[in-house]
């Protein structure tokens, strides 16, 4: 199997799903609110050192992110509030010490907290175990409730990553890509549901990999969005949305992504939902298998 994961199949070829009665593209606002290490190399940079020697402390790559932190994140929460519109964070665990003031606003204005990893840092094997449960856990004290999703660091995984997933009872990875639907994964025990996220469809892969114009993400959204509105008649959509603070939150980009959110709200076939909505949606229509034991 090429997939071993995630069994092969069209996306277009499964039983009808009904569409939530309030759209039938469903959009995922998901904000990755992360803590860079300073004392660390920096998980990415825009700007290379002096005769590439890198250096710790790496000043203005921490900076590129912790002013996402401090300028970018509060106007993606007031715009995202102000407009009355579900989000969801996918929030390393150490930014409740590193920037309580960004998580105490982020759990006020109502956004789902979705597991990602501790710092910004992909997970080892030889500790994934703990360093899942620590994040999990260390949400949940602050929240309240155990995050039901993830995403990984750098959506980098282990070949045990959804094992470890489904047994810490997360019910949705926002990992693997593969199709514009949710699907169940094979896992050892329990459940996991593959949540569909993108990489097209990302600023991080838009404006830090692919160095595009500040309007590109505008650009890619329109497109999809008439594609998905002609698919979605007979395939209901999920469209999910990668955002970072530090890239999206800057001054001559905001204005494209408030474009972005008025060309949603103006559809008449979007909703907005975050990924406990559509993981529970999906379910109550293609309940999961059997576990593969």
């Amino acid at each position: 199997m090429a997939n071993p994961r995630i069994p092969y199949r069209f996306s277009n070829d499964r039983a009808p799903l009904t569409p939530p009665k309030e759209g039938r593209i469903m959009v995922h606002l998901v904000v990755n609110v992360e803590n860079w290490s300073f004392d660390q190399g920096m998980p990415r940079t825009i700007i290379t050192p002096p005769h590439g020697k890198e250096t710790v402390p790496d000043v203005p790559n921490f900076s590129w992110a912790d002013y996402g932190m401090r300028a970018g994140l509060p106007r993606l929460i007031d715009t995202i509030s102000a407009r009355g519109l579900p989000a969801s964070t996918s929030f390393n665990a150490s930014v409740i010490d590193a920037y309580p003031s960004a998580a105490h606003a982020m759990l006020d204005a109502g956004w789902e907290f979705i597991g990602h990893g501790v710092h910004q840092k992909s997970l080892n094997q030889s500790d994934e175990r703990e360093a899942i449960e620590l994040a999990l856990a260390k949400i949940e004290g602050f929240t309240g409730q155990r995050p039901r999703g993830w995403l990984s660091p750098g959506l980098r995984e282990t070949f045990d990553t959804p094992d470890i997933l489904a047994e810490s009872g997360v019910d949705y990875v926002c990992d693997w890509m593969v199709d514009d639907l949710p699907n169940w994964m094979t896992v050892k025990s329990g459940a996991l549901l593959q949540m569909p996220y993108n990489l097209e469809l990302n600023d991080s892969i838009i404006w830090a990999i692919e160095k595009h114009a500040s309007d590109e993400y505008l650009l890619r959204l329109q497109q999809t969005l008439k594609l998905f509105e002609r698919e979605s008649e007979t395939h209901p959509r999920v469209l999910a949305l990668g955002l970072h603070p530090h890239l999206v939150g800057v001054p001559h980009r905001f204005g494209y992504f408030e474009e972005m959110l008025d060309l949603l709200q103006s559809h008449p076939n979007v909703c907005f939902m975050t990924g406990s909505q559509i993981a529970d949606w999906y379910a109550a229509q293609e309940p999961a298998p059997s576990a593969v034991q």
